[in-house]
């Protein structure tokens, strides 16, 4: 199974990595915790020190146009939020 892991840059997300040293990613719905924890030691060289997990509803959208209401639905997904070692830090920007 291919796991595809994203990072999320907002206020909060990064108000976390401050005070708690949490990273915030989006990963794959079937992903697992275990999965996740080997994905980012490797990918980043840290050490995990624990894995949460949230899933993401969708919310319901929808628009006034000129042929009437369209209604529709963004994506629901799932988040994950680690916590690294005392002292490691993840650098998201070292591969632009």
């Amino acid at each position: 199974m291919d796991i595809t892991i994203t990072p999320i840059v907002t206020e909060k997300a990064t108000k976390l990595t401050e005070k708690l040293n949490r990273y915030t990613f989006r990963v794959s719905p079937q992903a697992n915790k275990a999965e996740i924890k080997s994905l980012v030691e490797k990918l980043y060289g840290v050490k995990v020190v624990s894995v949460n997990t949230a899933v993401v509803r969708g919310k319901n959208k929808s628009r006034w146009t000129k042929s009437g209401l369209l209604r529709g639905k963004s994506n629901s997904y799932k988040k994950a939020f680690i916590t690294v070692g005392e002292g490691q830090t993840i650098d998201f920007y070292s591969n632009i």
